[in-house]
């Protein structure tokens, strides 16, 4: 999967020209890839931490204070692409005006530091930070100010900003593995590994580097729709059912499970943390 060089395009139609939508893209989506962040940080200690947000989101499984809390190989810029600046790949921009939110899987209503700590302990593998730490804070504060101007809409069914990643309009039953290993083999290989455990060009997508089985990509509807509009990396064009069956085909094998208990901090560090111990889900 190739690199390149991506547009910083984004949320809210603030200063410059709008970009032209690549001509794939269907109306909803060339909406969205219409889109552009904000290009200047807030003065002060606030500027200062959504500059700290945005690096921890870029080097989440190296960087010194998110590094304690992530037990895996990835970012969050591994999903998130371009920092969540990518305006079609689980993006950013507009996230923040969903929150507070219903999360079905919580039970409850959640704040966005809530899923941002969420996510840690699911796609990263990780610990739950404390509610208020720094690595909470800075990257809370870099996903709300990629929401600068756009307006407040809670989302009462679920955790999902408004530009989220549309789920697949077939049948997602009919996945075939042996067809997405060809998949695989031919594009997904060279930046991943045959062996699913990443290269210096992309993280591992299998094994115990990768998500747990509690991530919402372990579930193949979303692991589909989501490489259908971010891989091959830079030339994004699977079809439907190609991004199911390469979705299946990774999801066939092993992952580390994801048991709640073991991804909380201790007690007296987990602060307010409502959600029952359930069963491991991807579902947000």
């Amino acid at each position: 999967m190739q690199t390149r060089a991506r547009l910083m395009t984004g949320c809210c139609l603030i200063g410059g020209l709008v970009m032209a939508a690549p001509a794939h893209l269907g109306a909803a989506e060339s909406k969205i890839a219409e889109l552009r962040a904000p290009q200047e940080l807030p003065p002060g200690e606030l500027g200062r931490t959504i500059q700290l947000g945005k690096e921890i989101i870029q080097k989440t499984n190296q960087h010194p204070l998110s590094k304690p809390f992530v037990g895996n190989a990835l970012r969050c810029s591994s999903c998130h692409l371009d920092a969540g600046t990518d305006p079609t790949a689980a993006t950013f921009l507009g996230v923040a005006t969903a929150y507070p939110a219903w999360s079905p899987r919580e039970r409850r209503v959640i704040t966005l530091e809530d899923r941002v700590l969420n996510c840690l302990m699911r796609s990263m593998n990780g610990v739950r930070p404390p509610n208020g730490s720094q690595v909470s804070v800075a990257i809370t504060a870099y996903i709300s100010w990629l929401s600068s101007g756009c307006p407040l809409k809670m989302n009462p069914e679920k955790p999902l900003g408004p530009h989220h990643v549309r789920p697949l309009k077939i049948d997602v039953t009919r996945a075939d593995p042996e067809q997405g290993e060809k998949i695989y083999a031919s594009r997904c290989a060279d930046c991943h590994g045959e062996n699913g455990k990443g290269t210096d060009d992309g993280p591992p997508v299998w094994g115990p580097m990768s998500f747990n089985d509690g991530a919402g990509l372990a579930e193949n509807e979303k692991l589909a729709a989501w490489l259908k509009v971010a891989m091959p990396l830079g030339d994004a064009h699977l079809t439907e059912q190609e991004a199911l069956d390469a979705a299946a085909y990774v999801n066939s094998h092993p992952r580390p499970h994801f048991e709640l208990k073991d991804h909380l901090p201790k007690p007296e560090r987990l602060g307010e943390y409502n959600a029952e111990l359930i069963p491991a889900t991807g579902s947000p």
